[in-house]
């Protein structure tokens, strides 16, 4: 019976211990499935991250990287206004994402206008603020000057011949005339006719970006019917307490009413500056015809304004030369100057440099070089041209540096002896 009872208990025994390991391994069986399913999750959440990190991130690249070359945009509304200009609201035609700008920049066209030999090279301040649906330019009509020098070519251009649904050739937006809305100074914008666009994509912006920087706008037109933009700039000043806007008209229409439609009677000057600023210890940054941008540099340097303070934007051939001025020469210093040659090797021509060309480009036409050009100011590349020897310097920053061994002929000078392939 004893005996039994001792086999009884061991079975009992080895049972419960056998129960216990079987125990043991379903519970590490377990454990270990629990922990592989674990790891299966946090490698699949892992590789649904990282795919959600390379969609987000060539989104981003999409969005802000500006292309290279042209890329094609269709007009998607054309709205006119005041001063014979009209508004161009552009969107991309393969429909990918408009990268960003700095507001102030501008755009490239390459423009195939009728009876022309080859595309004409324009370029246009944008407008607006980005917007991630549409560029918008705002162009106003020039009347042609001379035949020889058709001013009014590309303007007249997109106001009779582009619509709704065109297709431009365009460039990424470039230029080194911006506001840098990540600075909080206060600010004065300068601007005349339609020297207004790029003006009103720097204030689009900052109101757009909640900005409370104080702000000066100084426009002037000759009255209300050239007052581009007009209605948009009041309600801008109406809501926002930190814009003074001044309105200057040269010759008030009739019915246009001082303290209404402008605040002053004449044209923007420094004086008018002099008067309303607590003093002169802002940054201008303006737009407009050559010759006002002129004056408008001159008299900010002799109030003492320096010129990084100073920034402004021209295309064509009236561009401000202020900051390529140079200590006036004696004539004895003229005499003793070395004379420098200027090869231009394709044309066969070596003729001594003319120290009164503005450039390069305006050199060679005097000597009946053709050189390509658009702009005339250094931002769209049409007038680059190779140096076969010698270096050049700049009259003002090109918007956009050549490639080593060209220059931009429209606003280089020449540094000595130079051959270039013309």
């Amino acid at each position: 019976m004893l005996n039994f009872l001792l086999l009884l208990g061991g079975a009992l025994l080895i049972a419960l211990v056998a129960g216990q390991l079987v125990a043991l391994v379903v519970g590490q069986t377990r454990a270990l499935r629990a922990q592989a399913f674990s790891a299966q999750v946090g490698r699949d959440l892992l590789l649904t991250s990282l795919a959600s990190a390379r969609r987000a991130q060539r989104k981003a690249d999409e969005a802000g990287a500006p292309w290279s070359g042209i890329r094609k945009f269709s007009v998607a509304k054309k709205v006119p206004d005041r001063g014979d200009a009209c508004s161009f609201y552009l969107t991309p035609h393969d429909k990918k994402p408009l990268p960003p700008f700095k507001p102030g920049q501008y755009l490239t066209f390459e423009l195939e206008i009728p009876g022309q030999k080859k595309k004409v090279i324009r370029c246009y301040s944008l407008s607006d603020r980005l917007n991630p649906d549409y560029y918008r330019v705002t162009i106003k009509r020039c009347p042609p000057s001379k035949p020889e020098h058709p001013a009014g070519l590309s303007s007249n251009f997109f106001h009779d011949h582009i619509q709704e649904g065109t297709i431009l050739d365009v460039k990424a937006p470039g230029g080194h005339f911006f506001l840098d809305t990540s600075k909080e100074g206060p600010v004065v914008l300068i601007s005349a006719g339609v020297g207004i666009t790029p003006c009103l994509s720097m204030m689009n912006e900052l109101i757009a970006l909640g900005s409370k920087r104080e702000i000066w706008w100084f426009f002037g037109c000759r009255n209300s019917a050239d007052h581009i933009m007009k209605d948009h700039v009041v309600e801008l000043a109406a809501k926002n307490e930190n814009i003074r806007v001044h309105v200057c008209y040269s010759a008030p229409g009739p019915d246009d009413k001082e303290g209404v439609d402008y605040q002053h009677k004449g044209r923007v000057t420094v004086d008018l500056f002099k008067e309303l600023l607590p003093s002169n210890n802002y940054d201008y940054f303006m737009c407009g015809p050559g010759p006002f941008m002129e004056s408008i540099t001159t008299a900010l340097t002799a109030w003492g304004v320096p010129d990084d303070r100073v920034h402004f934007e021209a295309f064509g051939p009236a561009s401000v030369k202020k900051k390529a001025a140079a200590p006036a020469a004696t004539t004895a210093d003229a005499a003793a100057a070395p004379a420098f040659k200027i090869t231009f090797g394709k044309s066969n021509k070596v003729v001594a440099w003319d120290r009164a060309a503005a450039n390069i480009l305006e050199f060679a036409t005097s000597q009946g070089v053709a050189l390509p050009s658009g702009c005339c100011a250094g931002q769209c590349g049409t007038c680059v041209t190779a140096i076969r020897s010698g270096n050049v310097t700049y009259a003002q920053e090109p918007g956009s540096k050549p490639e080593p061994g060209t220059c931009l002929a429209c606003v280089a000078l020449p540094a000595g002896d130079l051959v270039l392939d013309a």
